[in-house]
């Protein structure tokens, strides 16, 4: 949901290559009041991306014990709930999915209008607030500038069962800081801290609170809020190392996250231009935090919360093949068709929506990289159908599996083909 001037690039700008620092390793876990994350990684909750779908395949792309190599689950839904899959694991691992096999601690969901939620019927919030057993943990992020209304709001989220309940203070979006929410609200410290305390008294979950360094290099108020927050009673912190006027651009400056954690005692976790394993470890030696969180990077190698997880444990990882791809997006395609399938005979604004309409967004992301995925992406934006969308990765993978060499060269220029696709926050 990212406004007008805000859009999120698939690519950093000038990113810095990090080398596996001496002292920095991700946390086997963290606390956030009476939840357990376990490994201390956090899926960034993103606008358009992260649905129970996403989450889920999220979840089960990151399975990973020290001795052995999980990978995607079966295309074929299985299991609990529809479209949840059994992971495919070796024998040596239990298959039932546990936070200490998964290399994504905590899962968070799309990003909610907490004035839309207090309004709307039972059936939308379905829409919205959908999550199945093996997403625990799970938190819910509300954006809005009233108090009461978000203190209302947070209670249907922990009625719904969410593990967690976190307020958004870092979308730059321009509708969204219109209505004096996201970032907006950093312009406005003493409205925050009547927020706190309001949503504090509202609910028994943990709470806690994203956000970003401040409304632009002038007004840098977030170890200030952090402090705040921590006074207040919520239970960790979220820095995305940018002000609201930077949106996406330029480097996230971790040496504020490191100034948050000498502030405060509660939790705090760093986002902001973590793309590798040596990324996430870096961030946690340069500024002590407590857990990394990961937005961007997630839907174009869905595989970085497990490669973070090996890193930690034996210094390496594994890199995706072109196998490893078809395989993923073939998953997460199938697993979007079957949660349509099981929500079509709901009201309206309860389904899931447009499958094709989704793949044709998730496409830039899952073929950023593969070589001739543009032509992937050419043929996907022409098809109708879900079904259709499918048929055509099948085509392409299978041909450049069958010939490997055929054209391992030719160079995937990641133009906007459907520029929707970058239209999220994390």
């Amino acid at each position: 949901m990212a406004g007008k001037g805000f859009t999120v690039n698939k690519d950093w700008d000038n990113p810095i290559d990090h080398a596996m620092p001496e002292h920095g390793r991700v946390a086997a876990e963290v606390r956030v009041g009476s939840v357990v994350v376990r490994p201390a990684t956090v899926l960034a909750p993103m606008a358009g991306v992260t649905d129970t779908v996403f989450r889920r395949f999220i979840r089960h792309a990151s399975l990973f014990a020290t001795s052995t190599r999980a990978v995607l689950p079966s295309p074929v839904p299985k299991g609990e709930g529809p479209g949840a899959p059994s992971p495919e694991l070796d024998a040596t691992v239990e298959s039932d999915v546990t936070n200490a096999q998964s290399g994504c601690g905590l899962l968070m969901t799309e990003f909610t209008s907490a004035d839309g939620l207090a309004r709307m019927r039972e059936t939308k919030r379905r829409r919205y607030l959908t999550f199945y057993d093996d997403e625990h943990p799970i938190g819910a992020q509300l954006f809005g500038s009233n108090a009461e209304t978000l203190a209302d709001a947070a209670r249907i989220v922990q009625d719904t069962g969410f593990d967690t309940v976190d307020l958004n203070l870092g979308c730059p979006a321009k509708r969204v800081v219109g209505c004096n929410g996201g970032s907006g609200l950093l312009r406005d410290l003493p409205k925050i801290g009547e927020i706190f305390r309001t949503v504090r008294k509202a609910v028994t979950i943990p709470f806690t609170v994203k956000f970003r360094m401040g409304w632009n290099q002038k007004q840098i108020v977030c170890v200030e809020l952090a402090r705040m927050a921590e006074a207040e009673g919520l239970n960790a912190v979220a820095l995305h190392a940018r002000t609201r006027e930077q949106g996406y651009s330029g480097q996230a400056e971790w040496e504020w996250i490191a100034q948050i954690k000498q502030a405060v005692k509660i939790p705090v976790i760093g986002n902001g231009d973590i793309r590798t394993p040596e990324d996430a470890a870096a961030m946690v030696s340069e500024t002590g935090c407590d857990a990394v969180m990961i937005g961007r990077a997630a839907p174009a190698n869905p595989w970085i919360f497990r490669q973070i997880a090996q890193y930690t444990a034996t210094g390496s990882y594994d890199r995706a093949t072109m196998e490893d791809r078809y395989r993923m997006i073939k998953a997460y395609f199938v697993m979007l068709l079957a949660e349509t399938e099981a929500t079509k005979d709901l009201p309206r604004d309860a389904r899931l929506g447009d499958p094709a309409g989704k793949m044709k967004q998730f496409a830039t992301w899952f073929t950023h990289g593969v070589p001739g995925g543009a032509k992937l992406r050419g043929a996907i934006y022409h098809a109708k159908t879900g079904e259709a969308v499918l048929g055509e990765v099948e085509r392409f993978f299978v041909s450049r599996l069958d010939d490997p060499a055929g054209e391992s060269a030719e160079a995937d220029g990641m133009e906007e083909a459907f520029p929707e696709a970058a239209a999220i926050c994390d």
